[in-house]
């Protein structure tokens, strides 16, 4: 999940050349025994876990991974007709309307769906697409600027307008990134539909600043990450994951006894990722196969350590590491797929028109 951004959808996009890695590199035809996953380039499985679906299924898996998410999804409903692969995976709740309403999947009922958390089921009248994963964007801090000027940690998004915090904040742009975006819905769904766009201008007041996407917002301006110190980083507040604590932590050279970034747990909202068996796919059966093998126990407990996201089937163990450094938010905001549809394109232009000029 950390690494993802999104484009707006706009005729005459430019397609660029998808990158492909995995056991394959050949095109899957009608009757191939490759299945080709379109995803985002934060996709990421153990090898091992890999290697037994293909030999439990007898296909070969081919990936095509195509920068951030929001690209994904605009280049995959661009090429619907005569789509990249066979299987998506990466479409997440703040923009899963937009993929349903240009028609990209074809409904599927994945084997072990009955085994998936009914509050993650968005689409369970029509099974357009299957839930994989769910994590929790957030505010993180930097724990040890906050111990040196024995300032108390931000617990909610009003507080973040407190003079306290003023020039602290780093957050990614509503239209362009992710993330961003969660972190403008959370808002929304915290001050109401009209409340929200007072409440950033406040925020605009107090400083806060935006960059374009995750990685420049954690890996270069927020000073809690190992990268971000090493960049100059200066601003110890950043809209980032919930799961951010624990991969400081896992990715640490060596590892401390504690986080060195903590979550403001009053500022978090859900990201819901889903998978869809893309219309007009060349191996359908293949792609059944591949997204059964996602809700598969296997799968959702390889996944956390890989793509730092939470497991949505009931019973699946989760990291020690994750329940110790980064548990989900007890609390967080949502917002209902009708609501997000729509709202989303009206509220992403009263924020650009309201923050970036």
């Amino acid at each position: 999940m950390h690494n993802k951004t999104l484009v707006a959808v706009a005729v005459g996009l430019g397609l660029t050349t998808l990158s492909a890695c995995g056991s394959s590199d050949t095109a899957s035809g009608p009757d191939s025994k490759t299945v080709t996953l379109v995803s985002h380039n934060s996709w990421a499985v153990s090898k091992k876990v890999l290697k037994d679906f293909e030999k439990q299924s007898g296909y070969k898996v081919r990936v095509l991974e195509d920068g951030d998410a929001g690209q994904a999804v605009n280049k995959a409903i661009l090429t619907k007709d005569n789509p990249q692969g066979d299987v998506f995976f990466g479409v997440d709740n703040t923009l899963l309307s937009r993929a349903l309403d240009n028609g990209l999947f074809q409904p599927y009922t994945a084997k072990g769906l009955d085994k998936v958390g009914a509050p993650y089921q968005l689409d369970k009248d029509k099974h357009r697409v299957t839930p994989v994963d769910y994590g929790d964007i957030c505010v993180n801090y930097d724990k040890a600027y906050f111990s040196e000027h024995k300032l108390t940690p931000p617990r909610s998004f009003a507080d973040l307008a407190k003079p306290q915090y003023k020039n602290l904040l780093v957050t990614e742009n509503a239209a362009t990134s992710s993330p961003g975006l969660g972190f403008l819905l959370g808002s929304a769904a915290t001050f109401g539909d009209h409340g929200w766009q007072d409440y950033w201008k406040k925020l605009k007041a107090n400083g806060v600043k935006v960059v374009d996407g995750w990685d420049q917002a954690y890996y270069q301006e927020f000073s809690g990450s190992s990268e971000g110190k090493k960049a100059g980083g200066d601003r110890p507040l950043v809209v980032s994951y919930a799961s951010s604590p624990p991969a400081e932590v896992i990715y640490a050279k060596k590892r401390p006894s504690t986080a060195p970034t903590g979550v403001a747990t009053g500022t978090c909202f859900r990201q819901i990722e889903f998978a869809g068996l893309l219309g007009n796919a060349r191996n359908p059966e293949g792609a059944k196969a591949f997204i059964d093998f996602l809700v598969s126990r296997e799968f959702q407990e390889d996944m956390p350590l890989n793509m730092f996201v939470y497991p949505v089937l009931r019973g699946a163990e989760v990291p020690a590491e994750f329940t110790e450094y980064g548990p989900a938010a007890k609390d967080p905001g949502t917002m209902a797929p009708g609501k997000i549809a729509a709202n989303r394109d009206q509220w992403v232009k009263s924020w650009t028109s309201l923050v970036l000029k």
